[in-house]
């Protein structure tokens, strides 16, 4: 990973590709390690910026800056100014999902993908307030491990699709100083996109919500409420699927990320490489070898 200092402290991140600028950002409690299989997708037509946000991941976690998403946003400008990325797309799950939003009202955002996102005045949801009244005894590697390891459970339906491996990767960042796990709990204080429907509503960018309908932390309603909201906008639920539908959906998801990209930010339309009907097969070829065609 990469590092770019801002006035917060030192943020970590992964940039690959060349062309169009694709902004990946991650929640609470995970780190850029969510996007490890869009961003090689991605990567192959977008020039992908997945940074850890400040007190996440490998990026510094100081004791005394300013962890809010308000602040986050101002680190993400900062680290975008320094890459000289002026106009870009940006992707966000969860309270990545606030930044997001928080980006797209300032100027820059050409296209905003938004992945079970905080959004409103509806976060911080009960089981992180219980984290912000958590005792010093309490921050241990260890109850910062059941934590992580319980939060992902509750939000992953497939849990057969989720291995040991991965797991540990969005456990592990946090493992060296259990107390920024706690930090960052407490400076998630649902402020910044309160009271602001009617300037979300104003914004131009073309704008896809994908949700998992059974999303225990952020329930599908909001995704119909911000659908309603943010002007031009395509809703995804996705029947079957918690909170990290990346996880939980990681093909569809990637196709609908990439598709709404190539179509509404890189511009690109629809177009067989050849005329004439197209030959689809449904699971199987019918016995009699004829194909179906699409008209």
């Amino acid at each position: 990973m990469k590092r770019a200092p801002t006035s917060g402290g030192e943020i970590a991140y992964v940039e690959e590709g060349e062309g169009p600028a694709v902004l990946l950002l991650h929640g609470f409690p995970t780190s850029s390690f969510l996007w490890r299989r869009e961003i090689p997708l991605l990567a192959s037509r977008m020039r992908v910026i997945a940074p850890d946000l400040l007190g996440y991941g490998r990026s510094d976690k100081p004791q005394r800056a300013d962890l809010s998403m308000t602040a986050q946003a101002g680190y993400i400008r900062e680290l975008l100014g320094a890459l000289g990325i002026e106009e870009f797309a940006v992707v966000g799950h969860d309270l990545g999902g606030v930044v997001a939003q928080l980006l797209a009202l300032e100027v820059g955002v050409r296209t905003l993908i938004l992945l079970d996102a905080a959004c409103f005045d509806v976060w911080p949801i009960e089981g992180v307030k219980m984290l912000q009244a958590a005792e010093p005894e309490q921050e241990t590697a260890e109850f910062v491990e059941q934590i992580v390891r319980l939060s992902i459970d509750l939000g992953v339906s497939h849990k057969d699709r989720l291995d040991e491996q991965a797991l540990a990767g969005y456990v592990e960042p946090w493992l060296a100083d259990p107390p920024a796990f706690f930090r960052a709990a407490r400076a998630i204080d649902g402020k910044g996109l309160a009271g602001r429907d009617d300037e979300l509503a104003r914004v131009e960018a073309p704008a896809l919500l994908i949700w998992g309908e059974d999303d225990p932390y952020l329930p599908p309603e909001l995704a119909e409420r911000l659908g309603d909201v943010l002007p031009g906008s395509t809703v995804a639920l996705l029947p079957g699927c918690s909170h990290f539908v990346t996880e939980d959906a990681g093909p569809t998801v990637d196709q609908l990320i990439y598709e709404f990209l190539r179509l509404r930010y890189l511009g690109e339309s629809h177009s067989h490489a050849h005329a004439g009907p197209v030959q689809v097969f449904l699971e199987r070829p019918p016995p009699s070898g004829h194909a179906l065609e699409d008209e």
